[in-house]
């Protein structure tokens, strides 16, 4: 939705990564092989935020680099002076709720019978969380894991999931299993409740 807006997939995919990793600089070839997109498109757009001044060419040598490109390189990273940079992380903010909540539907309508999804972890910035989602029922399992693949590309960054039978649930529920345990004591959001546990 947020690219119809912005103009460009690729320019939206760019301002994700620089927000997300506000204090680091990138490199152009890093940039396309992290966004899995074609260098002169992420050339184009570099240029284009560059000139609007929301990102800004920095020094190798001061530049807060995780990944060491060739001597040529040139670094960029967000420009945190922008004028509008609140308004835009903001409204990168709301996009992502959105694409969530895109994901948790998309999960619910056709992932099979789900009975339980639970959203933990990244969802709920719950680090030490075990896993991000627990989803119980018949579940299409290709079809999560192509929705999840999708979600991780858009967000950049792994979902961790885990699938469960009813009986498997209600069988380690009962055992007082260490792994479910921790995800119901970790904070969580409760998507879909139709066993009643909540």
């Amino acid at each position: 939705m947020l690219e119809h807006l912005i103009g460009s997939k690729t320019r939206l995919k760019l301002l994700q990564l620089f927000f997300r990793s506000s204090g680091r600089s990138f490199y152009v070839r890093e940039m396309a092989r992290q966004l899995e997109t074609q260098l002169n498109a992420v050339r184009r757009e570099i240029a284009n935020l560059e000139k609007l001044g929301i990102i800004r060419q920095v020094d190798a040598s001061t530049a807060k680099i995780e990944e060491i490109g060739t001597e040529r390189s040139k670094y960029y990273k967000l420009n945190t002076d922008f004028l509008l940079y609140p308004e835009l992380q903001a409204l990168l903010i709301k996009s992502q709720e959105l694409e969530e909540q895109k994901l948790i539907e998309d999960i619910k309508r056709k992932g099979g019978k789900i009975k339980f999804l639970l959203l933990t972890g990244n969802f709920t910035s719950e680090p030490a969380a075990l896993t991000d989602l627990l989803i119980v029922g018949q579940v299409k399992v290709v079809f999560i894991a192509k929705v999840i693949r999708d979600f991780e590309k858009l967000v950049g960054r792994p979902i961790r999931y885990t699938v469960m039978e009813e009986e498997e649930f209600r069988d380690r529920r009962e055992i007082g299993d260490r792994f479910l345990y921790s995800v119901f004591e970790s904070k969580n959001i409760v998507a879909l409740d139709e066993l009643g546990i909540s």
